[in-house]
């Protein structure tokens, strides 16, 4: 499992390293599909054109911990081999990733379910701050919006 809470400005990971990674696992044999989600800055809002984004959690390792405990649970519920999440916080601007989700599964239903779990799951569970600058003003956005 890989789970990373990363500031915008460190490392970059992208859903080919994650990927890359899930086929490694010892049980690939046994899987027939991988889903993925890449989840990224709109520039545009209703009536608005986004300038900057700022994405912050208040305490970087419990939004590290609050994402293993979803993956655990999704991997549990949906018997799907493995999950990858991959969140950045920080300052963003249109079109940079924020969010990545790689699922790897036996099968196609309970995987893409996986996948679809984590994501909704991640942004309405975990605390997020979302500041969307624009020519509007700013926009703040607590988690689940």
């Amino acid at each position: 499992m890989v789970v990373r809470v990363i500031e915008s400005n460190e490392d970059k990971v992208t859903i080919a390293d994650l990927v890359e990674e899930l086929k490694k696992n010892t049980k690939m044999d046994y899987c027939g599909a991988i889903f993925t989600f890449e989840g990224f800055v709109r520039g545009k809002e209703e009536n608005m054109n986004l300038e900057k984004l700022i994405l912050t959690t208040p305490d970087k390792e419990k939004t590290k911990a609050e994402i293993e405990k979803i993956v655990e649970n999704t991997k549990i519920k949906h018997n799907v081999v493995e999950i990858s999440v991959v969140h950045y916080i920080g300052e963003f601007d249109t079109g940079d990733m924020l969010f990545l989700v790689a699922v790897l599964g036996n099968h196609r239903k309970e995987t893409l379910e996986a996948l679809t779990e984590v994501i909704e799951t991640v942004k309405y569970d975990v605390e997020f701050k979302k500041e969307e600058i624009s020519n509007e003003g700013t926009k703040t956005i607590l988690a689940g919006g």
